[in-house]
């Protein structure tokens, strides 16, 4: 018998697919990215993306400034570049036949949210050890991380930073912020400041021995803009060859527009998938968002709703480095993905108070004085005074180089992997049977938050490196083998999910079916006309005016400005989940 928390779960997710399905209404063919339209008629400059059906020339640059704009970034093989254009314009330069899509170049920021400071146990969670006892650190694989930069920092040695470059426009890419710091610590710190002590390499990164491409994209405020992450992609796979890129850590995000399939940002991540690139992608931290009355569900943030990338939602460890007691952040964002309704994320990893790495009087440092690591955590008989090396932080970002260093071990056990290859073994082999519902509080406000271990919530399941490493099943090798399926709601009312082109997730096959993928503990229901159902319910009756697009105007309502556009700031509003 169905408990009533499920129930409720279940007839909660059809109302805000229905929901986002209104979304669906807006999406069109038109050249034009909402967010723009509304100023077509003024006469004010706006910074646009300008996707051409071709990389750019010269020719295609004459187009743009004919029209009185100017060229603010070209974006290498990326087919589009930045521009600063009259908004009068834009509907005239939206005609010429060899434009596709104009999008504004919009702000984004780091996926983390709101520190605090408790021992973690992430890396025993995900069983990286077993890789270490392998003599697995990820050696010879780079891993470019696109972030706030990397500031000069023990744990990580210069020479793993085999290139650097600033696309901020500052002229350094030493992070001021504190971001990327964390983030690669996460990654590849070697523990030599908490060795020797209380534990032995007490905060060692998931992968110390790879080499870090340290591409400079958020400001010390820790913004930036799609160009920017856009130009920092192209730079990584045109040294793919010369550091051995074979991943990217994407701890970033911002609202989703529109279709992916236009979004210039998820373009620009297929583009480096396409050519061998492991991208690895926060899914955002908006889980605890109910302003559309989805209870979060909905709220994957761009270019994590990308069916290419793997999309990394953020588990809490509450204390302990047992799986099985472990839950969903409730900040960590659901799907299925706004307009294309793909299914995300694709995985979990630890993500909540992670410690990691920061230099004192960063900016994140400053705004969130207090929160460092007292040294008493990991020196025997320490004091109780901040640590200048360790610092904990929360969200999806620090789920994120989790995933982002399994990769490059498994990389590097097996270097013939292809990213869908990578995608599928690491889906197939996550953690199943998690904790289904789970009760978090917000301590400042006293509000509780409900969640439930379901598809959109956790994906595939919780990160587990050792069964990854265990594993010698070989999905297709193309590109798009993997991709994440697709949700839609069937004439019976039924939340389904279907296989997005020849993808093996969400096949009937034996070896990728979906029980076998997602396992039954997410999946609800029984296969009909060989359909996955995800969800199902009885009571659609007055539901069905959800359809209508007046209830949505998608952003407008899903991501409001109370919502920081789209920052960590929704996230860093919030206390952190109970240990």
């Amino acid at each position: 018998m169905k408990t009533e928390s499920a129930m409720w779960g279940r007839k909660l997710l059809i109302a805000g697919l229905l929901i986002l399905g209104a979304g669906m209404a807006f999406g069109g063919q038109q050249k034009i990215s909402r967010d723009l339209e509304s100023k077509t008629g003024s006469s004010a400059t706006v910074d646009v993306i300008v996707q051409f059906n071709h990389v750019p020339t010269a020719y295609h640059h004459e187009k743009v400034t004919s029209r009185g704009g100017a060229i603010k970034r070209e974006l290498g093989s990326f087919k589009g570049a930045a521009y600063t254009v009259p908004a009068s314009g834009l509907a005239d330069l939206a005609s010429d036949p060899e434009v596709v899509f104009i999008s504004p170049d919009r702000p984004l920021k780091g996926a983390g949210s709101k520190p605090n400071a408790v021992n973690d146990y992430h890396t025993g969670a995900i069983n990286a050890s077993a890789a270490w006892a392998l003599g697995l650190h990820g050696n010879g694989i780079g891993v470019a991380v696109i972030d706030s930069g990397i500031a000069n920092v023990a744990d990580i040695n210069s020479a793993s930073i085999v290139y650097s470059q600033d696309f901020t426009g500052s002229g350094s890419a030493v992070d001021q912020y504190g971001h990327g710091t964390h983030v690669a610590g996460i990654i590849a710190g070697n523990g030599s400041a908490s060795s020797g002590s209380k534990y032995s390499y007490t905060f060692m990164g998931i992968a110390s021995g790879v080499n870090l491409i340290n591409l400079r994209a958020l400001d010390q405020n820790g913004a930036g803009t799609d160009s920017q992450v856009i130009a920092a992609i192209q730079t990584a796979i045109q040294l793919q060859s010369k550091y051995n890129i074979r991943v990217i850590n994407l701890s970033v995000g911002r609202p989703v527009w529109e279709s992916y399939a236009l979004d210039p940002l998820c373009q620009a991540v297929e583009q480096a998938w396409k050519s061998g690139i492991v991208v690895v992608v926060a899914a955002g931290n908006y889980g605890r968002d109910n302003s559309a009355g989805t209870n979060g569900y909905g709220t994957i943030t761009a270019p994590g709703n990308d069916p290419y990338v793997l999309s990394v939602g953020a588990m809490n460890t509450k204390g302990t480095s047992t799986p099985s007691s472990h839950v969903i952040a409730s900040y960590s964002s659901k799907g299925p993905s706004l307009f294309d309704h793909v299914v995300k994320p694709d995985i979990v990893a630890p993500g909540n108070l992670i410690d990691s790495l920061y230099i004192p009087g960063e900016t994140i440092n400053q705004q969130n004085p207090g929160y460092e690591i007292p040294q008493s955590l990991y020196i025997v008989n320490g004091p109780n005074k901040p640590s200048a090396t360790y610092y904990a932080l929360s969200g999806t970002s620090m789920a994120t180089p989790m995933v982002s260093g399994a990769v490059a071990l498994l990389l590097q056990q097996s270097p013939a992997l292809s990213p869908d290859q990578v995608k599928a073994r690491l889906m197939k082999t996550a953690a199943k049977n998690l904790v289904p519902f789970n009760t978090a509080i917000d301590l400042a406000t006293g509000q509780y938050f409900y969640d439930q271990a379901d598809i959109f919530t956790v994906g595939a399941g919780y990160l587990d490196i050792r069964a990854a490493l265990a594993n010698t099943d070989l999905a297709p090798a193309a590109a798009g083998s993997a991709l994440s399926p697709i949700a839609s709601v069937n004439p019976e009312g039924l939340v389904v999910m279907q296989a997005n082109g020849s993808s093996v997730l969400g096949s009937d096959s034996v070896l990728w079916g979906t029980s076998v993928l997602w396992g039954t503990s997410v999946l609800w229901g029984t296969n009909v006309e060989g359909q996955s159902v995800l969800w199902g319910t009885s009571t659609l009756a007055g539901e069905s005016v959800l359809w209508g697009t007046g209830l949505v105007q998608a952003d407008s309502v899903l991501w409001g400005t109370s919502l920081g556009s789209g920052s960590d700031q929704a996230a860093a509003g919030f206390t952190d989940d109970l240990p």
